[in-house]
């Protein structure tokens, strides 16, 4: 099994290429410490296989690679190891096209035994992770309208009522009319529990 490891960390795709073993079952054919260059590696050594980190530095994330890889003619299986494991990145990257998201402190042989499975064709997810999965993709979609979703972007970068409402050329009033819908539509009573919901659900 061809594969390419990609992670902006150098000691960490050491620790990676460690995983496997020495009989030649799984071949590490290349590293790439951004997206944009596992792109073009997969492109030109046409791995099985890619284990993709979620953040990649400057450049495209975790999701876009894998979306990217995912296009290509053909297309390698993408699974991607991380440390983070917010919902909303999850189903991003499965949406995606990922057929894997594990996390990094995984034993050894969790990740290379979901590598293998991965590549004949199963989605590999840990049972808390899938259960997670089915719970949000259940969660009834929640519509904003475009004013609220400004006022709901100017509220994670922790802006004040009267830092939007300048920002948006409003009143307060107006501002905190916004606020009440939001936090009804999210089910929530405060602006830390609204900025935290809509980024677990990917509105964010």
């Amino acid at each position: 099994m061809r594969l390419i490891i990609v992670d902006d960390h150098p000691i960490v795709r050491a620790g990676m290429r460690s995983l496997f073993p020495a009989d030649g079952s799984v071949q590490v054919v290349g590293e790439a410490a951004t997206g944009e260059e596992a792109v073009a590696l997969a492109r030109h050594l046409r791995p099985a296989v890619v284990l993709c980190d979620l953040r990649l530095g400057a450049g495209i994330d975790g999701v876009e690679t894998t979306r990217r890889l995912r296009a290509l003619d053909p297309a390698p299986v993408v699974v991607i190891l991380t440390t983070f494991d917010r919902d909303a990145e999850i189903l991003q990257a499965v949406e995606a096209g990922a057929a894997g998201y594990l996390l990094k402190d995984a034993p050894a042989e969790e990740i290379t035994t979901a590598i293998r499975r991965a590549a004949s064709g199963e989605l590999v997810l840990s049972p808390e992770l899938t259960a997670r999965m089915v719970h949000v993709m259940r969660a009834p979609r929640v519509r904003l309208t475009d004013r609220e979703a400004d006022v709901l972007r100017l509220l994670g970068t922790g802006a004040s009522n009267r830092d939007i409402a300048k920002s948006l050329f409003v009143t307060e009033a107006t501002v905190k009319t916004h606020l009440v819908h939001l936090f009804d539509k999210l089910g929530v009573d405060s602006r830390a529990r609204a900025v935290a919901v809509a980024r677990e659900r990917g509105i964010l």
